[in-house]
């Protein structure tokens, strides 16, 4: 047999194998449905809330339960492929999508809809790590640069065509079904991606001696739900001493897991969080810096098309097309970002966060001056600007947070980083929602209109993204300068 005969089963010959970018389309279809389900959510919670009857935190949990699973999944099913072939876990993590999809679709009522979304989440976590590992295999290094921009591509084309495609199949009322078919369009791409993934992906062989941290893995998500459950719920509950006790015991599963870590590191065992990061000062206040950032919009985006829909009547569509200049200004600056890559890092993310800072506090002065109606043409170069803004900052964030890293310690630095980006869009949402919708109820009660009640409302709950936005740039004048060190990131995941 000549060995450079190209084969599926041969990924150290990737550059003879001729059917590479075949096989990335088909992973970026499986992607582009997991980015598309995360903007095309947002813009149906009104609609779900009516339909299923829900409470407001209900209806958080439609999309933290989703972000939440999504972030605890990435480290452990990443690891997952290497030890049980990246391939069969992607298939399997895209038919699990699917499937959940299905469910999410089928649900009868909002415990079904949420216990689905779980399931989703974790779907999403299991595919996602292995398309950037099997393209990295699959292609060798002078395609790469092409090849992962595309995922970058794709995450913008989903951010921007996800609240479009929510509203106009929720317009469409497809038989009566309402807002199911933002879930139900998933099943036919799933089962696509399905049979192209077995028929085109090349089988990587696995690495033998792997092990998860499941001691770790168990700690950090006991702490992250001690956190997430009381900051969703505990309104509803009236506040009561349990919340506390929850939060408090957050903190002892985190100090837990520090020291966990530093054991399986004295004993040789398997890290989650390799300890070495831990002890990292620029890679910790660059994850905190990470998360904070990520976790000013998704709380946002939620309240924001309650606001729209419930507070002044606008239509799914209406409301999906008012949030396209945010997208559009992040696929901008993702299309822009290598000219203006010789300046600074740290001035890039700079300039970025007070972008999206200027935007967000003119988008609020917008809002505090509406009364009867929205005008959606002023609200447009504000969202515009601030994502913009957005967009120029992802990409040096984790290029300076990454840069410390040492080369060992690369592969669970970026997943460690996407996964506290995801955490600080959990910890967003509950934090903006609880304003929100608590500012509501006591607006309300006090006998204030509809209008002005959740203009009043989403004025507040703006408040937490500026304090973010100081605390982001607190952190960045935190971190020690590297100069010349370079690191490419994977690409970071939308934040709507």
């Amino acid at each position: 047999m000549n060995d450079a005969t190209p084969s599926p089963s041969r990924p150290a010959d990737a550059h003879a194998y001729p059917q590479r970018w075949a096989a990335l389309g088909i992973m970026m279809l499986a992607n582009f449905m997991n980015l598309l389900d995360v903007t095309i959510v947002n813009v149906a919670l009104p609609s779900l809330q009516q339909r299923l009857k829900a409470d407001s935190s209900q209806i958080e949990w439609v999309v933290a339960g989703y972000v939440l699973v999504f972030a605890l999944g990435l480290l452990p099913f990443g690891r997952l492929g290497d030890l049980k072939g990246k391939k069969e876990i992607f298939v399997f993590g895209v038919g699990a999508f699917t499937l959940a999809s299905a469910l999410c679709g089928a649900a009868v009522n909002i415990e079904m809809l949420v216990l689905s979304r779980f399931i989703q989440g974790a779907g999403a976590a299991i595919m996602t790590p292995q398309v950037l590992a099997i393209a990295q295999v699959m292609f060798p290094p002078k395609e790469r640069a092409a090849a992962f921009s595309l995922f970058g591509l794709s995450a913008g084309l989903a951010s921007v065509s996800g609240p479009i495609i929510g509203g106009w199949l929720i317009g469409l009322d497809v038989l009566g079904l309402g807002w199911r078919p933002i879930f139900l369009i998933n099943i036919p791409i799933g089962m696509i991606a399905m049979a192209g993934g077995l028929a085109l992906i090349p089988h990587i062989p696995t690495r033998p001696g792997l092990r998860n941290d499941f001691g770790g893995i168990a700690l950090a998500a006991a702490g992250t739900f001690c956190i997430i459950f009381p900051l969703i719920e505990g309104r509803g509950f009236g506040w009561p001493w349990w919340c506390f006790v929850m939060i408090a015991a957050a903190f002892a599963f985190f100090v837990a897991f520090y020291l966990w870590e530093r054991h399986q590191r004295r004993t040789d065992g398997p890290q989650v969080l390799p300890i070495s990061l831990m002890r990292n000062r620029n890679y910790v206040i660059g994850a905190v810096m990470t998360a904070v950032y990520f976790s000013s919009l998704p709380g946002f985006f939620l309240v924001f098309a309650m606001y729209l829909q419930k507070g002044f009547g606008l239509t799914p569509l209406q409301s999906g097309q008012t949030t396209v200049p945010f997208s559009l200004g992040i696929l901008i600056a993702s299309l822009v970002s290598g000219r203006i890559g010789a300046i600074a890092p740290r001035i890039r993310i700079v300039v970025g966060v007070l972008m999206v800072a200027c935007g967000m506090v003119l988008l609020r002065q917008e809002i505090m001056g509406f009364t009867d109606a929205v005008d959606r043409m002023a609200l447009l170069p504000w969202l515009g600007l601030s994502g913009l803004g957005m967009g120029i900052a992802i990409a040096p964030m984790f290029q300076v947070v990454l840069a410390g890293v040492p080369p060992q310690d690369a592969g669970s630095g970026s997943g460690a980083l996407q996964a506290f980006q995801q955490m600080g869009s959990v910890f967003g949402i509950a934090i903006v929602s609880e304003v929100f919708f608590g500012s509501l109820q006591r607006a309300l009660g006090e006998g204030k209109g509809e209008h002005q009640a959740y203009a009043d409302s989403l004025a507040t709950a703006l408040i937490y993204n500026f304090v973010a936005y100081a605390l982001v740039l607190i952190a960045v004048s935190m971190l020690r300068a590297r100069p010349g060190s370079e690191t490419v990131a994977a690409p970071p995941l939308p934040v709507e």
